[in-house]
């Protein structure tokens, strides 16, 4: 019966205007809204909602990963935009002074969006 349903997440911010802008303005991904909710438009035909929650709580897990060429060359263009990369130094992940992590599993950094929700900029191998 879903087979063929062409399913798609979502996840909830606090001020949907931060995240229209976020996501539009300085990531650079095409958005609309309707009925207060926003879509984002990503490669490849796939859709993310994103809707407006009262109690919103960020998740602690990476909601939205976007596959990248260059790790590095993503995190410093995003910096340029503001983007603000996380620093782990935990005892399974731990970034550079830049927030990449290397050489344990895939080349990835993660930031957040305004909402504090955690995406990644994920190194893609060929």
């Amino acid at each position: 019966m879903l087979k063929e349903s062409k399913a798609f997440s979502g996840f909830s911010v606090n001020d949907i205007q931060k995240a229209k802008d976020f996501y539009g303005r300085t990531l650079g991904l095409q958005v609309s809204e309707s009925h207060g909710l926003l879509t984002l438009q990503l490669a490849g035909g796939n859709k993310v909602l994103i809707y407006p929650k009262v109690n919103h709580a960020p998740a602690t897990f990476t909601v939205l990963n976007f596959p990248v060429e260059n790790v590095d060359d993503s995190v410093d263009e995003l910096a340029k935009r503001g983007v603000r990369f996380e620093i782990y130094d935990e005892s399974d992940i731990k970034t550079d002074e830049k927030g990449i992590m290397r050489g344990n599993g895939p080349t990835i950094a993660w930031f957040k969006d305004p909402a504090g929700n955690v995406l990644s900029v994920i190194e893609e191998t060929p």
